[in-house]
């Protein structure tokens, strides 16, 4: 496991006052269990503990509401949580439990009333999201806490809040493969990708494409060696038993089967919350 926060506050001085040396000497220096420390650890060590021992940490927000997928927050939250200097922060409208779309809830950190600035504001989906659209509260806060991130996410379904919002109009933008189609009407262009950046707004496709924009984010700020330590850490090296994933990669019969099941209704579901709130 990577070192806690707390423990990479241990020899700050010696860090702060070595800098580069530091690093250097690290090459040739043997850690606990006699594992070599190469200099690229060494240096994502460095960078997480000056980073801690700044003022102002990196604040990541993420926007909760009820029948949430737990997933799309999870899952970048497991890693961005990680990221020298993070704080994350879990919002909601009160510090009740939020109900997820697999039955337990989760606790906010923080209300919309007292949340602290964002640095990173993320949106994740679920099928609360249709609901969440009428939601002035909620919309309110996403756009307040917009004005002044340096980035703008979202994960699956939650572009949509990020769409009512204001904040998708004339962007390159992604969600889950069954709402795509209804991206124009929060005035994105549906681009078919994992991860889709556009300035300072990015948006991940389905569920598990949050870990990806998560990933993504942290190697655009800190360097792909840091990024591919925590790759390692959490040994994320997706194997599939089964090829598919996408309607591209899925037998024809598996997606309309799931189209004609469940992705139909949601989409029109989705579509009438839109509408109703345009």
């Amino acid at each position: 496991m990577l070192p806690q926060k707390a423990a990479w506050q241990t020899g700050m001085g010696a860090i702060q006052s070595s800098g580069p040396q530091l690093a250097h000497q690290m090459d040739h220096h043997r850690g606990a269990g006699g594992i070599v420390m190469s200099r690229a650890w060494a240096t994502f060590l460095m960078k997480g503990m000056l980073m801690i021992d700044a003022q102002t940490p990196f604040n990541v927000v993420f926007v909760l509401f009820d029948n949430v997928t737990q997933l799309d927050f999870t899952g970048p939250a497991q890693f961005l949580c990680r990221m020298p200097g993070a704080k994350v922060h879990v919002a909601a409208a009160s510090l009740d439990p939020v109900m997820t779309d697999v039955g337990f809830g989760i606790m906010p950190t923080v209300t919309f009333a007292n949340c602290p600035q964002a640095d990173l504001l993320c949106v994740p989906g679920g099928l609360g999201v249709a609901h969440a659209l009428s939601d002035s509260r909620l919309i309110d806060f996403v756009a307040r806490q917009a004005s002044g991130a340096q980035w703008i996410t979202s994960v699956c379904t939650g572009a949509f809040i990020l769409g009512r919002a204001g904040l998708l109009q004339g962007k390159s933008a992604t969600t889950h493969w069954g709402y795509a189609s209804l991206l124009p009407m929060v005035g994105a262009l549906h681009e078919n990708a994992r991860t889709v950046f556009d300035g300072n707004v990015v948006t991940a496709g389905g569920v598990t494409s949050g870990i990806d924009f998560a990933l993504t984010i942290i190697a655009h700020l800190h360097g792909e060696d840091v990024a591919r330590s925590l790759q390692l850490n959490f040994e994320y090296d997706p194997a599939p038993p089964f090829a598919g994933g996408t309607p591209a990669t899925s037998p024809e019969h598996i997606v309309q089967a799931m189209q004609s099941r469940f992705y139909d209704a949601r989409a029109a579901e989705m579509e009438a919350a839109l509408n109703a709130t345009a």
